[in-house]
């Protein structure tokens, strides 16, 4: 072989060479998840003083990923490591109502803990709401390694620009996406296979909003498919199964399609 594609191979890993690997970050996100949900931890914190020793020690990790990642200041580092773990109670807080939404919304939850424990849905919704807020803090590509890390263990794509309200409730979940430039409000459920998309992807529509809005309280059925940054979903509205939408329909809506589906008795046709 060319020497010119050995020489290749050995120079397009040192373009960045510090940032951590992928998974590296992502056990960062899991210890952080494990903190605030012991549910999920491998032993029982002895005292508060514990976890705060504990909370230290991801911080200076954070910072750490940070100031190897991203072209900043060590003390623009330390700031965003900082102000994310201010945020912490916040963060805490919202995972909490998702928690509620999903037991309270499916009749197969029997626990608080089955949910933390067992629902794909949860684990997605944990680790987009944590690089959620490290993108809004200017962190680039973690966030997005963070989220990936969760389709690739869950099938939920979520992108970590995407802005969704509190009391968010993913059903089963396997093939759902949602686009960088979502909306969704509050109280919002999705079943598996929606997908929040765009119209077209053209690279010269980066920055644009180009994925749709969802207001408060829809419900969206699996299969659906909502595409458009003009595409408004109302709010207390009802997307069924494998609806197909561009463009707005009004609150209190019921979207849904009819497809002719024929009965016969096999010995009949035969």
């Amino acid at each position: 072989m060319e020497d010119y594609f050995f020489e290749q191979i050995f120079k397009n890993p040192q373009q960045q060479p510090n940032i951590p690997p992928n998974v590296v970050i992502s056990l960062w996100a899991e210890r952080l998840i494990q903190v605030l949900f012991p549910e999920n931890a491998p032993k029982a914190f002895s005292s508060v003083e514990e976890v705060k020793e504990y909370i230290k020690v991801l911080e200076l990790e954070l910072y750490d990923i940070i100031s190897v990642s991203c072209k900043l200041k060590n003390s623009e580092c330390k700031n965003a490591a900082g102000q994310f773990f201010a945020e912490l109670p916040e963060l805490y807080r919202v995972l909490n109502t998702d928690i509620v939404a999903i037991y309270e919304g499916d009749p197969a939850a029997q626990s608080r803990f089955e949910v933390i424990r067992t629902y794909p849905g949860f684990y997605a919704i944990c680790f987009y709401r944590i690089a959620h807020t490290l993108f809004n803090f200017g962190i680039p590509l973690v966030p997005r390694i963070l989220t990936e890390y969760a389709h690739s263990k869950t099938g939920i794509d979520i992108h970590p620009a995407a802005s969704i309200g509190e009391y968010f409730h993913i059903d089963h979940g396997t093939g759902i996406v949602i686009g960088e430039t979502s909306t969704i409000g509050r109280y919002v459920k999705l079943y598996q296979g929606v997908t929040l998309g765009a119209l077209s992807v053209k690279k010269t529509l980066a920055g644009s909003k180009r994925h749709p809005t969802v207001e408060d309280r829809v419900v969206i059925y699996s299969g659906a498919t909502i595409l458009g940054g003009e595409t408004v979903i109302g709010h207390d509205s009802i997307i069924g199964g494998n609806v197909w939408l561009t463009e707005s329909i009004p609150a209190f809506s019921t979207a849904y399609h009819s497809p002719i589906v024929t009965i016969r008795n096999h010995k009949e046709t035969s």
